[in-house]
């Protein structure tokens, strides 16, 4: 995937939704930053991205999910969004099947 440009608008993005990160940081990881923008991102960030990201990336990104990112509703929903049905399994962490209390 392409690199993400640190705009003012997308390191805003970052901020907000990859708290928990220097923005910059968050903008070097594209598949990771924009897993969380659509897992917790609001339809203005989303709009953010507009012109930047397109479908191909965010399908891109169901591709190469990191686990413990998406949570049921979202994987649902962006799977629906890029016509794949019925969506995969939620990703998770090695060595923890799924139902397993850790496996988000």
């Amino acid at each position: 995937m392409k690199p993400l440009p640190s705009t003012p608008e997308l390191l805003a993005v970052a901020r907000r939704v990859v708290w928990f990160t220097e923005p910059d940081e968050a903008l070097a990881d594209p598949v990771r930053f924009l897993a969380y923008v659509m897992t917790y991102g609001t339809s203005d960030d989303l709009a953010a991205l507009r012109g930047v990201v397109g479908t191909d990336e965010f399908c891109e990104v169901l591709d190469h999910a990191p686990p413990g990112v998406f949570d049921p509703r979202s994987w649902a929903d962006w799977n629906l969004k890029c016509r794949r049905q019925p969506a995969p399994p939620l990703p998770t962490r090695f060595g923890l099947e799924p139902g397993h209390p850790r496996s988000t």
